[in-house]
């Protein structure tokens, strides 16, 4: 009984993952939506910066950036914690 568990849990996940992978745009396709046009034409008025992936990581998305920084910052200090202690 729990091998069909098993199969069936890994059928429903190849299943999400073949139906994602179809749903792929191509390699390299471009695709512009709404909010790819807005970056593109307010970036450089409203972050005063020629380069939109610097504009969107540091003005737009500053929070979230800020986020990432904090949680590696930690995950750094937390490692370098464990391994002192494991070395004395």
């Amino acid at each position: 009984m729990r091998r069909w568990g098993v199969v069936v849990t890994f059928l429903i996940v190849a299943g999400c993952l073949l139906l994602g992978a179809a749903r792929m745009r191509p390699f390299g396709a471009p695709r512009y939506d709404l909010m790819d046009r807005y970056f593109n034409a307010f970036s450089q008025r409203e972050a005063a910066t020629n380069n939109v992936v610097t504009a969107i990581v540091f003005d737009y998305r500053g929070y979230d950036t800020l986020g990432e920084a904090t949680v590696l910052f930690t995950a750094v200090i937390g490692v370098a914690l464990v391994l002192r202690r494991l070395t004395r």
